[in-house]
């Protein structure tokens, strides 16, 4: 018998499945260190105690891109070693901050299962939910994975294709408990803009780019203990290999800071697609599209709903898709997120 994991083909899911994903993981303030390294990321909330002090919480918070990365990263040795790519986010909500010194685990259910016509793939539907030590649940989130058969001669099973909701409901967004932007200081967060500045259909240039380096992605990848083959081997896939769509989002999220500073805490994940790949080499710009504003229980605090879209430098500001109804080939990602922001 192999001691070794060749990892999960697409004949090897079945519906109804929950799979318990090693490693957990204790974060510390290194993660924070490296992410802060690697991203031009700024948002104050995340950046200092004293600032997150001032909106109720004991200690700064790890990026919310950090917890989501680290659940993230111990799916993939169990759902998308053998992956070809990954395909869609949906139903994503940020349960709990997640602080220093948690240790943090995922597990998954499969939820779907659909054989490509090509009958050498398949896309499996996955909901993955990270836990910290204490046994709270800090991130939920639907994706989807397009994967490899093992056999492609093993029978298709059933197709189950889950019925996912357009968007997380703004009443089921979680403020983290004790947060106000009562005593919210816009001067050290970096820009004036509250909610009320922002109208639904609001296009925004975030205007600065970064050119992705090879050994910047890989470090990145490492980072989060992402093993999928085609983000390092580079015989694994035509062209290269891929960048982690992950460090493509939260490339464009740090960009965004140039017009959203204050879109502070990212609280649901209504949708996402890797519309095309990347590679080393490309430079990314963003920019983003209001599509929603709703009020919160919580004193001063409102949520915003965003389309952030990831392009690469030569194409077309606020160019999406084209008249067929598929994405443009510079669009890197669309990402449809909500976020709380000072009203």
């Amino acid at each position: 018998m192999s001691k070794t994991n060749a990892g999960r083909f697409f004949e090897d899911y079945s519906v109804g499945e929950v799979i318990e994903h090693a490693v957990p993981r204790t974060l510390s303030g290194g993660e924070r260190a490296m992410y802060h390294a690697l991203y031009p990321a700024r948002h104050a909330f995340y950046s200092s105690d004293e600032f997150a002090r001032d909106c109720g919480l004991h200690e700064a918070p790890l990026d919310d891109l950090i917890a989501f990365h680290t659940v993230f990263g111990k799916t993939v040795p169990d759902i998308s070693l053998n992956a070809v790519a990954n395909l869609g986010y949906a139903e994503g909500r940020f349960l709990k901050p997640v602080h220093m010194g948690d240790t943090i685990s995922s597990r998954s259910e499969v939820i779907g299962v659909k054989q490509n016509s090509n009958g050498k793939t398949g896309v499996v539907w996955v909901r993955t939910t990270g836990s910290n030590h204490l046994g709270e649940d800090v991130l939920s989130y639907v994706r989807w994975v397009m994967v490899r058969k093992g056999n492609v001669d093993a029978p298709a099973p059933e197709t189950v294709v889950p019925d996912l909701a357009g968007s997380v409901a703004a009443s089921d967004l979680v403020v983290p408990e004790g947060l106000s932007f009562e005593g919210y200081n816009f001067a050290q967060a970096g820009e004036p803009h509250r909610l009320s500045d922002y109208n639904v259909g609001e296009k925004i240039d975030h205007v600065d780019g970064v050119t992705i380096e090879e050994a910047e992605h890989m470090l990145a990848t490492r980072m989060w203990q992402n093993t999928a083959k085609v983000h390092f081997d580079a015989t694994a896939r035509d062209g290269g290999r891929l960048i982690y769509g992950g460090h493509v989002i939260s490339l464009a999220r740090a960009l965004s800071f140039n017009g959203l500073a204050n879109a502070q805490i990212i609280v649901g994940l209504n949708s996402g697609a890797h519309a095309n790949p990347c590679g080393a080499g490309d430079t990314i710009k963003a920019w983003s599209e209001v599509l929603d504003v709703a009020e919160t229980d919580a004193p001063g605090i409102g949520a915003i709903r965003l389309r952030l879209v990831a392009q690469k430098a030569e194409a077309e500001p606020f160019s999406l898709k084209g008249d067929d109804g598929k994405y443009l080939p510079g669009v890197l990602l669309d990402l449809d997120y909500w976020a709380l922001m000072p009203v």
